[in-house]
């Protein structure tokens, strides 16, 4: 039932209504607000109190007068209308149709703050995703269901990082050991190409969320990802730096809504990227402040990591559904402090992280992903004979120390120089070296047989007696073969 009241309103504050309570409503529930001009604006309630209810606005506020403005309350939370014409589609941060085309054919209306996920019903994450990005797929695997945060800063090409993945991300399907061969590019097929010949695309998607960034950011993602042929695959929400800091709120809330809906409707399998979830933090501080919130750490609310829980929890797989929600959020780390609020919470909530590095990018190295701080949690659930390869687990082991051990050997050197350093110390060195420049960087996508490929040849290079993390069985099969 929708009731209307006039005359209620006692203060506008940005993009925050102040009313005065003269009815009974629920908290989250959708609103029409209508001003002097007459134009209508859709939001929901944020708070209430015995005396006052606080509407966020997400639009626009400018033009409207206190005295003229009747607010509608339609007694439901916000919903999106969804429909299998979602994919191809690019909308606002609050579901509207932005590319021209008509309204998307609306089959289910589902809240925006998703429905609830009994944990009983929740199934382990398991299934290999590959993104063509060899720190991600050789070192630390994303797996079908999980939700990992790529920790970045300011500068740094994450956006280009995002486009990519979004790009060449596909599922390699449960397949036993020898048909694995058969995945290589065969002669000088691309990687796309491979793709194409080894999975069933039509049931993978991508859901790409672009939150406050500027009008040459959220033009770059559409022009890219249309190039690519992969917006054909995707629902793509942007939400400008230009638009309200209540707008950007529910962007992610949208995105996840027609994520769920893809994968738990229609079974297909949803890669949800979203980015910047910096400026998503940013806005709940600022519309904290202006509800007259208590602060936490550094001005944001206390309630920030219940919040972004609300939203990384929705990512998963569950017990009888044939879809899946993967999570891949990408965050700035204000002053690249990686104890910063937003970081800090973010890898509580999360399944590990993925973290750039500004002195990789400085020396010219793309993607610069800094292995050593980077974590996948749920990497040897997605990896290894029945989902890979059964040498991939142990070869990414060896790969990780055998940096670490190179970072280590670089502040040596440091002290003593390279001349004071021993025979096995040097070839560490010149390991860590040759490891950043053919491993970590790359200018096109790989296959997984690819990037395994180069950290065989990379392991060569080192003694034998170092491999510790390899079987006398796999070094003889990788190893010692090479010329």
């Amino acid at each position: 039932m929708q009731l209307t009241v006039e005359g209620a309103a006692t203060r506008l504050e940005g993009p925050l209504l102040f009313l005065r309570r003269t009815l009974d409503v629920g908290l989250q529930d959708a609103v029409e607000v209508r001003g002097g001009d007459g134009r209508p604006r859709f939001g929901r309630i944020a708070a209430i109190d015995e005396q006052f209810m606080t509407i966020e606005v997400l639009e626009s506020t400018a033009g409207m007068a206190l005295e003229s403005t009747v607010v509608r309350f339609r007694g439901e939370p916000l919903a999106f209308g969804l429909g299998p014409g979602i994919l191809g589609r690019v909308f606002n941060g609050v579901g509207q149709v932005i590319d021209g085309g008509p309204p998307v054919a609306a089959r289910r209306r589902m809240p925006i703050d998703g429905l609830p996920m009994n944990p009983v019903a929740r199934a382990l994450p398991r299934d290999f995703i590959e993104t063509g990005i060899t720190t991600l797929d050789l070192m630390n695997s994303l797996v079908r269901g999980q939700k990992l945060p790529l920790f970045s800063g300011g500068g740094l090409p994450h956006d280009r990082l995002a486009v990519e993945i979004a790009s060449h991300a596909r599922l390699r399907t449960e397949r036993p050991p020898e048909r694995l061969a058969a995945l290589a590019p065969q002669g000088g097929e691309s990687f796309l190409g491979a793709a194409r010949r080894t999975t069933g695309g039509e049931d993978f998607v991508i859901v790409f969320a672009g939150i406050g960034v500027p009008y040459d950011s959220a033009e770059y993602f559409r022009r890219n990802l249309e190039q690519r042929g992969a917006l054909e695959r995707t629902a793509l929400f942007l939400n400008l730096a230009s638009d309200s800091s209540t707008q950007r709120l529910l962007t992610p809330r949208f995105a996840l809504s027609a994520a769920e809906y893809l994968a738990f409707e229609l079974g297909k399998h949803v890669l949800v990227i979203l980015t910047d979830m910096t400026n998503y933090c940013e806005a709940l501080r600022e519309v904290s402040s202006s509800k007259g919130e208590i602060p936490s750490r550094k001005g944001f609310p206390g309630y920030l990591y219940s919040d972004l829980a609300t939203l990384f929890e929705r990512a998963g797989c569950l017990r009888g559904a044939q879809g899946t929600l993967t999570q891949l959020s990408i965050l700035s780390m204000p002053a690249d402090d990686i104890g910063h609020p937003i970081p800090d919470l973010t890898g509580y909530i999360t399944e590990g992280q993925i973290v750039l590095s500004r002195d990789l990018d400085r020396r010219g190295i793309y993607p610069p992903v800094n292995v050593l701080p980077s974590l996948s949690r749920l990497m040897k659930d997605g990896t290894g004979a029945k989902y890979t390869h059964p040498d991939h687990p142990a070869l990414a082991s060896q790969l990780y120390a055998a940096y670490a051990r190179a970072a280590q050997v670089r502040v040596l050197a440091s002290v003593v120089g390279i001349e004071g350093l021993a025979d096995a110390d040097r070839r560490y060195l010149a390991f860590g070296t040759a490891f950043e420049q053919t491993l970590v960087s790359q200018n096109e996508a790989r296959t997984l047989e690819q990037s395994m490929a180069i950290g065989w040849k990379l392991l060569a290079d080192l003694p034998r007696n170092e491999l510790t993390r390899l079987s006398d069985a796999q070094i003889a099969a990788h190893i010692e073969t090479r010329p």
